[in-house]
């Protein structure tokens, strides 16, 4: 009997976010008017209702379960890795890069050396961030924060700059890259399943590193508490040095999808703000690897249906945004009270 209680009441206490999420939700769509059921009918045709739209929410999904999981590695060893933005971007820039050396090269071989490289350069990106917390003693905040600033200036500066088209306006970004640089997708779709399989590929990967390896109990170790394990001899600026690297190089693998699938090019909103959501997805898994990938799903769900809004029920899209903060928040907080009542 006393078992079949905590049960329920374990139960009852993972339910109430998301049904306290849904009332709030309910409530902000009725003060601005919009009928929730509508609302909520149009999200999910925008985004599953056509074999299209399928195509584009996973193309989202991609990108949001690959950073997710490689915010993991950074948030499990107690890093705020909010530098991820600037990673997606460098890594997108070293991709266009190593494209244009190539402008003439067969996809089979372009492809692969184009991503290779933007895992590079989102390795390196997020590397400086890890040098200057470990030997510059900056906040992994605030180097993040300001390394996504200069990439997004170096961006901007190479489209308008050494990278300018020699035709056309230069705010849609560099050249396109010849069709044998783009990544083979389904006809007539966005979606890559070559992408898929990586993507599941490194979410496999991530969870069983972080579950059954040295490494990975490690960081947990670091995460937990970085001065009683470096007592305990866990070398604790290698594996933070390693994780960052990691979390670049999705990154950066992210940055290369993006501009040899849905883009061809480099455009100066690249990142599309997959390193922000990442966070979110991250925090609501509540730092479990099996959860980033529906997670990743719902989040790419919301942000491809929600434009769906502005243009049948006349609601802006910023409305996806709003629903998605709420349940982070609300989520959150109702695992605050989960752990107090837990722990009584």
């Amino acid at each position: 009997m006393t078992g079949s209680r905590n049960f329920l009441s374990r139960l009852s206490l993972s339910l109430a976010p998301l049904l306290v999420a849904l009332l709030i939700a309910i409530l902000l769509l009725v003060a601005t008017g919009a009928p929730p059921l509508d609302t909520f009918a149009k999200l999910f045709t925008g985004s599953f209702g056509t074999s299209s739209k399928q195509a584009d929410t996973f193309v989202v999904w991609v990108s949001l379960a690959i950073v997710s999981a490689g915010l993991l590695i950074t948030f499990t060893a107690g890093q705020w890795n909010i530098g991820v933005e600037g990673q997606i971007m460098v890594g997108s820039i070293f991709a266009t890069w190593a494209a244009r050396g190539m402008w003439e090269q067969s996809g089979i071989v372009g492809i692969p050396v184009i991503i290779l490289w933007a895992m590079v350069g989102g390795a390196l990106w997020a590397l400086l961030v890890a040098v200057l917390k470990i030997y510059g003693k900056v906040n992994e905040i605030f180097g993040g924060l300001g390394f996504n600033f200069i990439a997004t200036a170096f961006n901007i500066y190479l489209i308008f700059g050494p990278w300018k088209q020699k035709t056309g306006g230069t705010l849609s970004g560099t050249e396109i890259f010849p069709e044998a640089l783009w990544m083979p997708t389904l006809p007539e779709l966005r979606v890559s399943p070559i992408a898929i399989i990586i993507a599941l590929f490194v979410l496999v990967v991530i969870y069983l590193s972080l579950r059954g390896t040295l490494w990975g109990l490690q960081l947990k170790a670091i995460g937990k508490n970085i001065r009683a394990a470096f007592v305990l001899g866990v070398p604790t600026n290698p594996l933070m040095l390693s994780a960052y690297a990691v979390c670049g190089a999705c990154a950066g693998l992210v940055g290369a999808f993006l501009v040899i699938i849905v883009h061809h090019r480099l455009i100066p909103s690249i990142s599309s703000g997959y390193g922000f959501l990442g966070i979110l997805i991250v925090l609501l898994s509540s730092f479990n690897a099996l959860w980033l990938a529906p997670l990743a799903l719902f989040f790419a769900a919301v942000s491809i249906g929600s434009t769906a809004l502005q243009l049948e029920l006349n609601i802006d899209s910023s409305l996806g945004g709003v629903l998605q903060g709420v349940l982070v928040l609300v989520v959150l907080l109702m695992q605050g009270i989960k752990e107090k009542v837990i722990s009584k």
